[in-house]
């Protein structure tokens, strides 16, 4: 199989191609491109591969610029930290969405979708457009994080956490029951981690989960108060620039 990877972060794209080749040797990176210009350079030109691994934000914009210049035929399996874009990208030919930090196992799994479809195609049956379907339903994001608490590893559920903050330049989660947990990830890794339809990012110290928003008042310069269902050790107040993109976040349910 003849693959190619469109990743602009270096290591990520060394780290993913590792992964490729350790669980398919036999597979071939025929080539690597960083940006939409040198990826459609390369689709027009030379054979088009058997499978691509995609990312979406690239260093010269978003990949779909990609399929506006040049028809893409092969099966895409996109890899980003942003799942705002899952809906666009199952329209560009594509068989799975990663999201990053993905493991071998995410992409052993992406390499089962696109043999399960090669399959079905064969044997001349309708794929199962079912799952699919139920994926783009679903919103997409990390289910839980890792903590570290009494000498003691857990995982807390993201479903359970009413929001995350900084306090004293530590990421901090406190959760509906009132526990609290120290994380070593910057606040705008975990914002690009959990589902953007479930958090919002409120200011530069609070990413909050719309089932914590108690109420909402209108503050001095056109600022919002946020009010959540427990207290939070600072005031919650979004600024004038925000207020409408806060506020068509939460009329999108």
């Amino acid at each position: 199989m003849n693959i190619i990877i469109i990743e602009d972060e270096l290591k990520t794209a060394k780290s993913l191609e590792n992964i490729i080749l350790a669980l398919r040797p036999n597979s071939k990176i025929v080539g690597r491109y960083q940006s939409i210009e040198g990826s459609v350079k390369a689709l027009s030109e030379q054979p088009q591969p058997d499978l691509i691994f995609m990312d979406i934000q690239l260093a010269d914009g978003l990949c779909f610029e990609i399929f506006k210049q040049v028809k893409v035929n092969s099966p895409i399996i996109f890899c980003t930290a942003f799942d705002e874009y899952s809906l666009e990208a199952f329209k560009q030919n594509g068989v799975d969405y990663v999201l990053k930090p993905f493991s071998k196992t995410d992409i052993e799994e992406a390499f089962l979708k696109v043999d399960g479809l090669q399959n079905f195609f064969q044997q001349k049956v309708v794929p199962d457009l079912g799952s699919l379907i139920d994926k783009l339903k679903t919103p997409l994001g990390k289910e839980s994080f890792l903590v570290f608490k009494n000498q003691k590893y857990t995982t807390v559920a993201t479903e359970n956490i009413a929001f995350f903050y900084i306090r004293n330049e530590t990421t901090t989660i406190m959760c509906f029951d009132k526990q609290e947990f120290s994380l070593s990830q910057p606040l705008d890794q975990i914002t690009a981690q959990v589902s953007s339809k479930q958090f919002f990012r409120v200011n530069r110290q609070y990413l909050v989960n719309f089932k914590a928003i108690k109420e909402i008042e209108h503050y001095f310069l056109r600022k919002l108060f946020v009010k959540l269902v427990i207290e939070t050790p600072d005031k919650l107040l979004i600024n004038k620039e925000k207020t409408s993109n806060f506020l068509a976040w939460m009329e999108e349910r």
